[in-house]
């Protein structure tokens, strides 16, 4: 019997895909929101593309901060860019 492959939905782009293709979003018990690149962090998470256009899409939809349910700062999504700009060249 197949193992079944956890699925996720983007909440840029809305596409269904692999929980591991996908960056987790998390709000922390602290409230701080950050990239989960290991998916193991302990609060709440979101899924989005490693794509920095899916990010922006999800900002303009404010579709993460419904899902996280906590307004988002502009610093935070510049600093989610960074990170996954940086993890895509590293």
């Amino acid at each position: 019997m197949q193992k079944k492959i956890p699925q996720r939905q983007c909440m840029g782009c809305r596409e269904r895909k692999a929980k591991k293709e996908l960056l987790r979003v998390v709000r922390g018990t602290d409230g701080m929101v950050s990239l989960d690149f290991g998916g193991k962090l302990n609060g709440r998470g979101a899924y989005v593309c490693p794509n920095p256009e899916c990010l922006k899409k999800a900002q303009k939809a404010k579709s993460l901060e419904r899902s996280l349910d906590v307004p988002i700062p502009q610093e935070v999504y510049d600093r989610l860019v960074r990170e996954m700009e940086a993890a895509n060249n590293g």
